[in-house]
């Protein structure tokens, strides 16, 4: 079966897929701002992701959440229940940890159903 790598690069590649399951990791790209809109930054690049392997974000499987601050979860979920409609969010754990550019606040670890093209 084949791997696909959207955008490999030498340390990562931004989506890698693989018999229909898509894995990809997303940082907000706004790393100065609050966490309400490191949040919307992160949707909106994980919207842009699914959608380069035709997919959207009913289709998650799971998601990984590295958050920073504990105090920082009940703003955290409000974004996700809003992001989500009622009976589509998936699995998730949350974990809390250090990043690697300390000022973000998340980082997010996604994986997919892929639409057919990458079956």
């Amino acid at each position: 079966m084949t791997i696909h790598r959207i955008n490999p690069g030498q340390r990562w590649s931004d989506i890698t897929v693989f018999n229909g399951i898509a894995h990809f990791v997303e940082v907000p790209e706004c790393a100065q701002a609050d966490i309400d809109s490191q949040m919307a930054a992160l949707f909106a690049q994980a919207e842009a992701s699914l959608a380069k392997i035709g997919s959207d974000k009913t289709r998650l499987l799971s998601v990984t959440i590295y958050l920073t601050d504990f105090s920082l979860a009940p703003a955290m979920n409000a974004a996700w229940d809003a992001w989500f409609e009622p009976g589509t969010a998936p699995s998730r754990a949350c974990v809390k940890a250090e990043l690697a550019d300390p000022h973000y606040l998340l980082e997010m670890a996604f994986v997919a159903a892929a639409g057919s093209a990458f079956q």
